[in-house]
């Protein structure tokens, strides 16, 4: 049974699904990266601002206190604005992700199945072509016997009439004699 060539598509078909799988994982980690790097950047704006307060209580200049308190506030909003949009692209990481494990484990199996044909096909050729060996070898050891022994001349037995004995002219019984 060789594979069809619908078995053929089917695996290219799993294959393109799982590259096109595999690509939208990727995008959506490279998305969850550069939502964590921005919180990164919020994180450290809000640091900047608590550091321009300090730097303004020591130095009285009341612009920069403001400016740093406003940066601080502007960083927390941030902050809150980016956590859940964070938490619902890991979730979608996580369906992606396992899109793709399935759709791998699909190609997979489809190239197990070709594979496992093709296989048999292999090994049922062999014994094909083994078959065919042994069926020329043995007419050929037939035939090599057949010509390496002289005919026998039929002669008619004695014990029972109309029956027949093959044996040579020298082979005859005593009561042929």
């Amino acid at each position: 049974m060789t594979v069809s060539r619908a078995m053929r598509r089917l695996l290219r078909i799993r294959d393109l699904e799982e590259e096109q799988s595999r690509i939208a994982l990727e995008l959506a980690v490279g998305e969850l990266h550069r939502l964590d790097h921005a919180l990164e950047v919020t994180i450290a704006r809000g640091r900047l601002g608590r550091r321009l307060v300090e730097a303004s209580a020591h130095s009285g200049q009341l612009p920069d206190r403001l400016a740093g308190l406003e940066e601080t506030r502007s960083a927390v909003c941030h902050a809150k604005a980016l956590g859940p949009k964070i938490e619902t692209m890991r979730e979608q990481v996580a369906e992606r992700r396992q899109a793709f494990l399935l759709k791998r484990v699909e190609r997979r199996q489809a190239e197990t199945l070709i594979k496992e044909t093709e296989e048999r096909d292999a090994i049922e050729a062999g014994r094909r072509g083994q078959q065919a060996l042994d069926s020329w070898f043995s007419s050929r050891l037939y035939r090599e016997g057949l010509e390496a022994e002289p005919s026998k001349p039929v002669v008619l037995s004695s014990d029972s009439p109309g029956s027949i004995s093959a044996c040579a002219p020298d082979e005859r019984t005593a009561d042929e004699t």
